[in-house]
Order: C-alpha cells, then sequence, then structure tokens
C-alpha cells in the first residue's frame, strides 16, 4: 500500500472506512470535503473504487477488502488501516463492520473515530446477539454515532453512544448537469416506448426497485399481487433489482401465474420512473430508500411500508402500509390506482416533500462542522 498523503498543512485530513454499502454516499461527501480544501482517503474493497471512482472526486484510495463478516483476514485489515490512518485528523468508518475493524486500527491513539450507521440490525438468534454485542462496542469506541434516520439515533444511544446525531444521507446530485426539458410530445414518447417494453401501454404499471432479499419484503409483495389478477385492466409489476431470492421468486410468479416480471439489475431506474403509475416499497425496514427519495423528487405515487425512517422522509406524501400485511398493501395499491386526482395529488406532495430535504451540501457542511469540532478537541 502507497503512503499516506501528506495534507496541506493546516488541512484537515479525513480518513473514510467503507465496508460494501454506502459507497454512493461516501463518494458525495468525499467530493464535497475536497471541495472544501479537506485531503480525504477512502479505504475499502476494490470494486467499491471501480464502482465510484472515488480518485475521479478527488480523493486517494486505499484497496482494504473489508468483508461483510469476520474473516482469517480481518487482521491484515487492521493493519492496513493502522496504516492508512496514520495522521489522520478523523477517521469516518460507515457500517458496523467498518466501524469495528476502524476502532480497532485506532486503538490506543488519540484520533477521533465517527461512524454512520446506514442501516438496522435485521437478524434473528444467535446472529441477533452478536450484532447487538457490535453495535455496542462500535458505539461506545466512536466519538460521534450518526444514524441515517431517527430509529439510528436511538438504537445507537440505548446501547451506549456517547454522542450520537442524526445525519440524512442525501441523494448524490447527476453526475452532469441535466439536459433542458424535453417537449411534452416528446417526454410521453419515451413514457409510452418504455411501457410497451413491458406489454404495458393500456394497463397500469407498478414499480419495485432492490435487492431480492428476503427483508426487502418481496414476499408479501408477490402475495399482494394476486389480489391485483382481478382487477381490469390487470396491473403489471415489474421488479428492478438482483438477489438470492430471484430464483425462488421467480418459481412463485410462474406457479401463482402472478402479473410480475422481474427486471433484473438496470440502469434506467430513471426511465422506468417516468413510465411508471406507483412505486412500491414493501420492505421489512428502510432509512432513506433511494428509490422513495426518487419517486418523490420524480411526482411518481408512492406506496411503501411504516418502518424505520420511511415514514419521517416522506411525511404525508405517500401512502403508508404496515409491514407485513399483504392485505393492506393490495388494497392501498388498488384504491391509487382506481383514483387519479389522489394520484395527482401525491405527485404534487411527493415533489413538495423532497424539496424539504437536505441537499448534498447540506450533508457534507454537517459532517465537516463535526470534523471541525472533533479535530479542535483533540488538538
Amino acid at each position: 500500500m502507497s503512503s499516506t498523503p501528506t495534507p496541506l498543512r493546516g488541512q484537515l485530513h479525513a480518513v473514510h472506512v467503507l465496508g460494501e454499502t454506502a459507497g454512493a454516499h461516501v463518494s458525495s461527501l468525499a467530493r464535497g470535503l475536497v471541495a472544501r480544501g479537506v485531503t480525504v482517503t477512502v479505504c475499502g474493497p476494490s470494486a467499491a473504487n471501480g464502482d465510484y471512482g472515488f480518485a475521479g472526486v478527488g480523493a486517494r484510495f486505499a484497496p482494504v477488502e473489508i468483508a461483510r463478516r469476520a474473516t482469517r483476514a480481518d487482521a491484515a485489515v487492521v493493519t492496513a488501516l493502522r496504516a492508512a490512518c496514520a495522521g489522520a485528523d478523523v477517521v469516518h468508518a460507515h457500517g458496523l463492520r467498518a466501524g469495528l475493524l476502524a476502532s480497532l486500527a485506532l486503538g490506543g491513539c488519540s484520533t477521533p473515530l465517527v461512524v454512520t450507521w446506514h442501516s438496522a440490525v435485521l437478524a434473528d438468534g444467535a446472529r441477533a446477539r452478536l450484532l447487538a454485542l457490535l453495535e455496542r462496542r462500535v458505539s461506545r469506541a466512536a466519538d460521534v454515532v450518526l444514524g441515517a434516520s431517527s430509529d439510528l439515533v436511538d438504537r445507537a444511544r440505548l446501547v451506549g453512544a456517547r454522542d450520537a446525531r442524526l445525519a440524512p444521507v442525501a441523494v448524490p446530485a447527476p453526475a452532469r448537469a441535466p439536459l433542458p426539458p424535453e417537449p411534452a410530445v416528446d417526454t410521453e414518447l419515451r413514457r409510452q416506448k418504455t411501457r410497451a417494453e413491458f406489454g404495458a401501454v393500456d394497463r397500469p404499471l407498478l414499480l419495485a426497485v432492490g435487492r431480492l432479499e428476503p427483508h426487502k419484503g418481496y414476499d408479501t409483495l408477490l402475495e399482494a399481487a394476486r389480489a391485483w389478477r382481478a382487477l381490469e385492466p390487470r396491473p403489471l409489476l415489474v421488479v428492478a433489482g438482483e438477489g438470492l431470492q430471484r430464483a425462488a421468486l421467480q418459481r412463485r410468479i410462474d406457479a401463482d401465474r402472478l402479473p410480475v416480471r422481474l427486471l433484473g439489475r438496470r440502469d434506467d431506474i430513471p426511465e422506468l420512473l417516468a413510465a411508471a403509475d406507483a412505486v412500491v416499497l414493501p420492505s421489512r425496514w428502510e432509512a432513506r430508500a433511494l428509490i422513495a427519495q426518487e419517486a418523490l423528487h420524480a411526482g411518481v405515487p408512492l406506496v411503501a411500508t411504516a418502518v424505520g425512517g420511511t415514514p419521517e422522509l416522506i411525511g404525508e406524501a405517500g401512502e403508508l402500509v404496515p409491514y407485513g400485511d399483504a392485505g393492506a398493501l393490495a388494497e392501498a395499491v388498488t384504491r391509487l390506482l382506481a383514483d387519479p386526482a389522489r394520484r395527482a395529488e401525491l405527485a404534487a406532495a411527493g415533489r413538495a416533500q423532497a424539496a424539504t430535504w437536505p441537499t448534498e451540501d447540506d450533508t457534507v457542511a454537517q459532517v465537516l462542522s463535526i470534523y471541525d469540532e472533533l479535530a479542535a478537541d483533540h488538538r
């Protein structure tokens, strides 16, 4: 590993430790911090650098392969992190695993540690107990714990965080400036072209986006889709995302002849949003789901589970249902599809709600103020 760069005299040096999540957020932070004169080093899996191009935003990247669970390689990871963090003014880890390894790397030194919790612990049995111990260990090791939603802040305080604060993660801005608005006729043509791809020109189109994993609630969503088979015209649900549940979900779709298509990984979410009549988010837990933010920004009606940070994120600008209640989910979607006025109301409310969220600049300013505070305390 190359040596850590020497910051300019008086210049703050922040090291970010990244696991398998939050790459877009760290890239956004790095861009904003570098623009404000901060020297930024990002430590994380090599694949993350390829996905998020940290060098392109002015940060140095140090490859450190942080796995999702403990492995024999953790000792080497701690050694690499200790070298990368030498001389840093603040270390900022993202997620519990990254927080644990960063705290071990900093053991015995006075460098302040910030840990951002991006997600809740979703496990049962022995693993849940193990992760609770990890939460406690990381929370007590950190100088400041930042939670992406209020329930995460409450949890951090409960398990012993000395200082826990709300720090909503803003949606990263587009990498390039937006193009001039298209004429309405061109926008409608693009919308119909996307709908035609799925055979949904004359039927409602519902969209779900996210990894195909148990906590995303797709079993409940497919159960709700059974009720939509009786509607006329029959809605089509398209699901963008990949994951371990794909084969099982597809078998159920085929066996029950559900009006559902699994699209796999897609890089055209804005086009899918523009074509959709509604977005459905059936998760067991979310902090500030990206697809929820994108839906409200785009003025697409949202039906979501009332979990985690979702209620505070969307306010009155969406339809909320209990997690795991397929009947309530099916009813909310059915009611929304039958009420154009309500969909228009939610579209306007969504854009208004999105305008109240913190921007990337707001997020960077908050984080930088915390760095300055901690650096001053440790001088």
